[in-house]
């Protein structure tokens, strides 16, 4: 699972799985769900991402991780 911000257009992406979209379906205003050819979930789109959910946080309880990537699109000044 890899969640995408982007700044720009103030949307998070949830990419759920590593298959390609084929449908899409919006559940509520700004809120769109992705399918693959066998209508299983693979993302969901949050528009005006800031204004619905905390982006400053994330927490995860009780996940069976055997990874854990944190990247940043932002250079350090240092």
């Amino acid at each position: 699972m890899k969640f995408h911000y982007y700044p720009e257009t103030d949307s998070l992406y949830i990419d759920l799985a590593d298959r390609p979209s084929v449908d899409s379906q919006e559940i509520a205003p700004g809120v769109v769900l992705d399918f693959d050819a066998e209508g299983r979930l693979v993302g969901i789109d949050i528009d005006r991402a800031s204004q619905v959910v905390d982006l400053a946080r994330l927490e995860a309880i009780s996940l069976p991780f055997t990874s854990i990537s944190l990247a940043s699109a932002r250079a350090d000044a240092g």
